[in-house]
């Protein structure tokens, strides 16, 4: 069966390793600048090269408790809170997102972005082709992670379902008690395309218009005289409450993902939303488009 996106989840129960991996590393960076020790010295003493240390400090990589405890004695933290508070962050670190157990189906390089997802205060999205992942129903994501095939064999069924799962799993993270602002930018043929059907797109745009009423999702269509001039592609931009977190665009291809953290990277595709948003109709007006689509389906 697959989950419900509006079960209850507790603030934090859905956020995995990544985030805190980020947080950790650049936590234990300031600490070994602050100590005045060289990367090169710091790995030297994990048993590690300078390269592990630079994939240890960005958050690329797990950390071993052991590690961490060298480090710390290293850079003259020793018994108290302090150490303590690091070490208990090393743990959770370490710990395995609810995503895992379905590393059958879903790539690493989107597992990475589902516990960044999971972890943002704030989710900007423009999407050209599809309902982005975390608004669709169950019907249009069937539709869509099928690939509008109803006539799938057994064994490819079973991958559908779950990474189905993985989908609606993920939309959770709109309902809960610190929920981020999803505010997403959609084209408006978006809106016209019949996936999965006649029945099913009037789900969705029925389901659109509910989450439109939540107030951290802001939903924006942008017409058809307008579409194609803000931005060439679809892509997310995320942002975090945590300084330690920089701010990331994602960009997804069928066969992988890019993550772009660079401050130069980051301003255009922030300044390419804005325009986006800008040239879009208000939520306002979006709303009442969406109704006006709903009602001639």
């Amino acid at each position: 069966m697959v989950p419900s996106p509006n079960s209850p989840a507790p603030p934090g129960a859905d956020r995995g390793p990544t985030a805190r991996r980020i947080v950790l590393g650049s936590h234990l960076r300031r600490l070994r600048e602050r100590a005045g020790i060289r990367r090169a010295d710091a790995a030297y003493a994990i048993r590690g090269s300078d390269s592990k240390m630079s994939r240890l400090e960005s958050g690329k990589v797990g950390f071993k408790e052991r590690d961490v405890a060298d480090l710390l004695t290293m850079y003259g933290v020793g018994e108290g809170p302090e150490r303590e508070q690091v070490l208990a962050m090393t743990g959770e670190s370490n710990e395995s997102g609810w995503w895992a157990r379905y590393n059958d189906v879903v790539p690493g390089w989107f597992e990475d972005f589902v516990g960044l997802e999971a972890s943002a205060s704030r989710i900007s999205s423009y999407e050209l082709l599809f309902v982005p992942g975390l608004l669709q129903t169950e019907g249009y994501a069937r539709a869509v992670v099928s690939g509008g095939r109803t006539d799938l064999p057994s064994s490819e069924r079973a991958g559908v379902e779950k990474r189905l799962e993985v989908r609606m799993r993920r939309q959770r993270v709109l309902h809960r008690k610190d929920a981020p602002t999803f505010w997403v930018v959609l084209d408006e043929a978006v809106l016209h395309r019949p996936v999965g059907g006649h029945a099913v797109r009037r789900g969705q745009l029925e389901h659109l218009l509910e989450l439109a009423a939540l107030p951290n999702v802001i939903i924006q269509l942008l017409p058809w005289d307008l579409s194609g001039y803000g931005a060439e592609h679809a892509f997310s931009m995320l942002r975090f409450a945590e300084a330690e977190l920089p701010d990331l665009v994602y960009l997804e291809e069928m066969t992988g993902a890019s993550y772009l953290d660079k401050r130069a990277d980051v301003e255009r595709y922030g300044r390419a939303m804005d325009r986006l948003t800008v040239d879009a109709l208000s939520p306002e007006q979006t709303k009442q488009a969406l109704s006006k689509v709903l009602a001639e389906a």
